[in-house]
């Protein structure tokens, strides 16, 4: 199936989000629902990034939360484009805190990276959670050279580099861990 997406330059990267404008609107969506399933599943599936047990984990989230509701304490923002989920995060405040929250997730489908989807994604999220009474955000990504633009991503976009937990996933797959204050 192809994209609407798909019709752009695929050499752009989430850091031209400044000088290329998004030539497709975007809608935000809160509400959790069943085929989020499949979406979470088909949307990290196509970054080719992460293993069948980190699909698998996105993919719980989103069970958690059709489960438990706000009691789950996972948050989503999905981005859509023509009726369609092109990309999402999740997020939700960390236990025993007084404002921090972490970022667990932000992925856009393949088809569509390059086009301010990741950044709109992302001022969404921070917006929730400063109404919310966040103050710091917290992410971690994996040191592996393929995450080099995630990280550059991130530090684009005033998240610092806090503490970098060395073969934490694997022999030389370190943990980085970033925080912004909002």
């Amino acid at each position: 199936m192809r994209w609407p997406c798909q019709e752009q330059d695929d050499q752009m990267t989430d850091l031209d989000t400044d000088t290329k404008p998004s030539l497709f609107p975007v809608s935000f969506r809160y509400q959790v629902l069943p085929e989020d399933r499949q979406h979470v599943r088909e949307i990290v599936e196509s970054t080719g990034f992460f293993s069948a047990a980190e699909v698998d984990v996105a993919v719980e989230l989103v069970d958690e939360r059709l489960a438990k509701g706000e009691a789950s304490s996972y948050y989503f923002v999905f981005a859509e484009l023509d009726g369609r989920t092109v990309g999402y995060s999740c997020y939700g405040p960390i236990p025993a805190t007084v404002a921090s929250y972490d970022l667990y997730w932000i992925v856009v489908d393949r088809d569509c990276q390059g086009r301010k989807y990741g950044r709109i994604l992302l001022e969404e999220s921070e917006r929730l959670i400063r109404a919310a009474g966040g103050r710091r955000l917290y992410l971690d990504t994996s040191s592996r050279p393929q995450y080099q633009p995630t990280r550059a991503f991130y530090e684009h976009f005033q998240f610092r580099c806090e503490a970098v937990l060395e073969d934490f996933y694997a022999p030389n797959d370190g943990k980085v861990i970033y925080v912004k204050v909002l």
